[in-house]
């Protein structure tokens, strides 16, 4: 088995009263290194959107073997998730992943959510 990587440490306070949301999406075959390139160059004011929105902490994770990302963020309630969509700067960021991952004819990612069945605080 690799050893487990760390790259954040995250202490109790800055997690105090968020809720945790995961979820799963599909890289397409061989777009691995395009989608990690992508998300480096996050546009600012993408950032800025899903901040605005509530989301306080994201990662993303690949799993290498079979192309799958398992989404977890941690929002602050209320949030203002349910406008994401209608944010033009939010399209556009759909629009430019379609075409490396598996989207919706909306071009919003295929995303399904995941039942958390443990969490140690």
């Amino acid at each position: 088995m690799e050893s487990l990587q760390t790259n954040t440490v995250v202490t109790d306070a800055s997690l105090a009263g968020l809720k945790r949301v995961g979820f799963k999406m599909k890289l397409f075959p061989g777009k691995e290194a395009e989608y990690k390139k992508r998300h480096d160059e996050l546009w600012p004011e993408l950032e800025t959107l899903l901040k605005d929105a509530g989301i306080h902490l994201y990662s993303i994770f690949l799993d290498k073997e079979t192309g799958s990302l398992f989404g977890v963020l941690h929002i602050a309630e209320p949030t203002n998730l349910d406008a994401l969509p209608q944010q033009a700067v939010m399209q556009r960021w759909w629009q430019y992943m379609s075409d490396i991952m598996e989207s919706n004819p909306d071009n919003s990612p295929v995303s399904i959510p995941l039942e958390e069945v443990f969490y140690l605080p």
